[in-house]
């Protein structure tokens, strides 16, 4: 970390002057209205961009000289014009197109074009490479998308817009847990592995959040501690250089009001200085009684561009959540799923909520070297505080009494992390490389007290499960002792999780007939090191990576990838035995392909993943004791067909489906929850999702649209275990739908989304052997949001 912060330091501070100059400025149409996703090259160059939603464009790191900057689009004349580029200057341009804003959009240039379909990965997955060149597969969830699916945090159904994807409920809104392919998927927020813990990290809300990149496969371009599954990258508003605005409020159903404010503008004349504030407040209730979840954000992001070769940026971000006892959520019986109503829970009223302060900071450099090489340096530093506690019941009698207990669950969390990358993309005779060599390095901490335990009930006076009394229990509110600090209570209740790591990578893409043809070798050397309240274990692994991807004709290429998994993990076995890192292989092949000229975009891929030593929840021990087994050896293959973009004028679409088969092969000794065979629990066989938004374009009704979607898991595995033989633990198929309608037009939207439409009962849930019972985590029934949005 200290090295990193040292080559930060010196690059800070000693750039050599810039001999490159900047183009900037707009792109309109002849009566004046922004000219959007226009392209714009340099003639006789290789350098370009494209025109954002408000005409605006940016040339960095031009060397000076004279050029002819074009603007162009398909069914729509080229404009050229001269410009001059003097060094360490921005040089501003206006360009006005002979169509019309009304003619322009009847070509294809409208609000909806491509709000589905991005198509570039952000800078801090490390890649330069378009999504249909990376041999792997990738999707993007658009911040339009999020939009219009009136998401407000990372579980709000955002996972329907990617194959495969399925949510481990445990702990409901508190973590995301996103799995695919049969096991997690990794979190990370601006390219670091943010979490600090087997649970972790909180929600993200959505008031800060940009798009999210879901990465498949384990290497995750080289970001030092993926999964074999994949990752899903959570990234961050940034100024843009733009002045502008965005202030929203929402009401929805069960007592749920939201407003967000988003600010984006320059501090200084010159444009060098930006800033982008972002600021939510929500209080929400639930369809369950003495539920709820309120949520508060600040948001800053400075960044300045020192010269046309180097900007810093700084940015934090503070979440507060004030929710439920997050153990609330779980409803228990002895004989089977939802056999108590959907709104049935077990949390008497007055128990004290859980509450967590959440703060992260990021500072990244980005230095271009020369027009070829550029350089970024970035260190982050996470910290979390939790007070609560955890709800859980201590038996489920066959008569449907129970005695409920709840644990304390204070924590803290601290993460310092840190990277530095270099990206290169040079010629050696008739091969093109795009180069990719850096570090990561990483120092996480986390401190448990789970060790103070009280029930609610006594065995004279059971909860009963047919005749619910919320009231004040028998026993009283616990009262805790936190007369000492997390530290040392952590180390008294073994609840100590450390981990840290460093990773070397290097990865070189070489390019052959034009760049039709590219090969991808890379490698990467792990070392690290974790406890759980004992010695550290240490492991060190070299891990290689290869991809083949071929462009068959230019909209569409077909890939091959084998590369290797090596990740760090930590927690506890209830023998005490040594936690080993994941190791694991994937195989891949894909191909995709742009249809109606970019628009939209679809791919299919298959794979098969091998993973040894993934922790999974001990099933024979409540989640209160956190602890885990390593299941030993397990195989996930598939299928995953991914559809989105526009369609037609006006029509977005989203469509996907997966299949997956998730077997154990081999079981590790003194595992008993498992044997070699059985199906992996916590995914669905199969997943099917569909999103369409329609917005009418053109005459009196123009900006008004509609959305309907639906999700569909069949063969679903529950989460905790496999139950016993001769017990029906099998989950139902399940089947949602959602549909709204909206009117967006200049400033305004107004947008009204109901969830839910056809009121089905929808759960998900496990059998537990332990408790010989069975848990249900039921959905909201049918429910409203209304959504008033207005940008200035």
């Amino acid at each position: 970390m200290r090295s990193l912060l040292f080559i930060l330091s010196l690059f800070a501070c000693s750039v050599a002057l810039a001999q490159n100059g900047q183009i900037a400025g707009t792109v309109k149409t002849y009566d004046g209205e922004p000219a959007e996703f226009v392209n714009l090259t340099l003639k006789n160059t290789k350098r370009g961009a494209i025109v954002d939603k408000e005409g605006r464009f940016s040339l960095r790191n031009v060397p000076a000289g004279n050029y002819v900057l074009v603007a162009s689009f398909t069914g729509v004349k080229s404009v050229e014009q001269d410009v001059t580029v003097t060094a360490n200057q921005t040089t501003n341009v206006e360009l006005s197109l002979n169509e019309s804003s009304k003619e322009l959009d009847e070509v294809v240039v409208s609000a909806s074009t491509n709000r589905y379909n991005n198509k570039n990965l952000d800078g801090s997955l490390r890649l330069t490479t378009p999504i249909q060149e990376v041999p792997q597969n990738i999707q993007i969830v658009s911040s339009d998308l999020l939009k219009d699916q009136q998401a407000i945090s990372m579980s709000d159904g955002l996972i329907r817009n990617v194959s495969g994807l399925t949510r481990l409920e445990h702990w409901a809104d508190m973590y995301t847990n996103i799995s695919t392919r049969g096991t997690s998927l990794q979190a990370f927020r601006n390219g670091f592995n943010v979490a600090s813990s087997y649970w972790g990290p909180l929600t993200e809300d959505m008031s800060f959040v940009d798009h999210i990149e879901f990465v498949k496969g384990p290497a995750g371009f080289m970001l030092a501690s993926g999964n074999p599954a994949g990752l899903y990258n959570v990234v961050t508003k940034k100024p843009t250089g733009q002045t502008k605005g965005e202030v929203s409020f929402t009401a929805g159903s069960f007592n749920l009001y939201r407003t967000t404010l988003d600010l984006d503008g320059k501090l200084s004349k010159d444009g060098r200085l930006l800033y982008r504030l972002n600021l939510s407040a929500q209080n929400k209730g639930s369809f369950r009684e003495n539920e709820f979840n309120d949520r508060y954000v600040i948001a800053p992001v400075i960044s300045y561009q020192i010269d046309d070769k180097t900007k810093v940026t700084f940015e934090y971000t503070y979440q507060r959540a004030n929710m439920t006892n997050v153990g609330s959520y779980y409803v228990f019986s002895p004989n089977g799923y939802a056999e108590l109503p959907r709104e049935f829970n077990m949390l008497p009223k007055g128990l004290e909520p859980t509450k967590i302060n959440d703060h992260s900071f990021f500072a990244t450099l980005n230095h271009d070297l020369s027009s070829n090489w550029k350089f970024t340096a970035q260190v982050s530093r996470f910290d979390a505080n939790q007070i609560g506690s955890s709800a859980w019941p201590g038996y489920v009698n066959p008569d449907y009494t129970v005695l409920r207990s709840v644990s304390i669950w204070d924590a803290k969390s601290k993460m310092n992390l840190g990277q530095a990358f270099l990206n290169g993309d040079v010629q050696t005779g008739a091969v093109r490389h795009r180069i990719l060599a850096g570090l990561d390095v990483a120092q996480k901490e986390y401190y448990a007290d789970w060790g103070q335990y009280h029930d609610l009930d006594t065995d004279s006076a059971l909860f009963d499960l047919k005749n619910p009394n919320l009231g004040i229990p028998v026993t009283g509110f616990p009262v805790w002792d936190r007369t000492t600090d997390i530290e040392t209570r952590a180390v008294t209740q073994g609840g100590v999780i450390t981990q840290s790591y460093y990773a070397a990578y290097v990865q070189d893409e070489l390019g052959f007939f034009d760049n039709k043809v590219r090969l991808t070798l890379a490698g990467r050397f792990t070392s690290l090191k974790q406890a759980y309240s004992g010695p550290d274990d240490k492991a060190n692994r070299f891990t290689p990576r290869i991809g083949l991807s071929v462009n068959v004709e230019p909209s569409t290429s077909v890939y091959a990838l084998y590369d290797q998994a090596f990740t760090p993990q930590s927690g506890a076995r209830a023998d005490g035995g040594k936690i080993h890192p994941i190791t694991g292989s994937n195989t891949e092949v894909g191909i995709k392909k742009d249809w109606a000229k970019g628009r939209w975009t679809s791919s299919l891929s298959l794979y098969r993943i091998i993973t040894n030593n993934e922790l999974t929840a001990d099933p024979n021990s409540p989640p209160t004791q956190n602890f885990s087994i390593e299941m030993g050896q397990k195989r996930a293959q598939g299928v995953e067909f991914d559809l989105h973009g526009t369609i037609v004028k006006g029509l977005n679409l989203v469509l996907n489906y997966a299949y997956t088969d998730s077997k154990v092969l081999k079981v590790n000794e003194g595992v008993t929850a498992f044997k070699e065979g059985d199906v992996v629990p916590g995914y669905a066989t199969h997943v099917a999702n569909a999103w369409l938004s329609y917005k009418i374009t053109n005459g009196a009704l123009r900006g008004l649209g509609i959305n309907a979607g639906g999700t569909f898991q069949g063969d679903r595995r529950t989460f905790w275990e496999n139950p016993p033989s001769g017990v029906d633990g099998s989950l139902p198929d399940y089947f949602k739908v959602d549909a709204g309608i909206f009117y967006d037009r200049d400033r305004f939207r107004i947008g009204v989304n109901m969830f839910n439409v056809l009121d089905e009962y929808l759960y998900s849930g496990s059998y537990y052997s332990w408790l010989n019972a069975f848990y249900t985590q039921a959905e909201a029934p049918r429910n409203l949001r209304l959504s008033i949005n207005y940008r200035f």
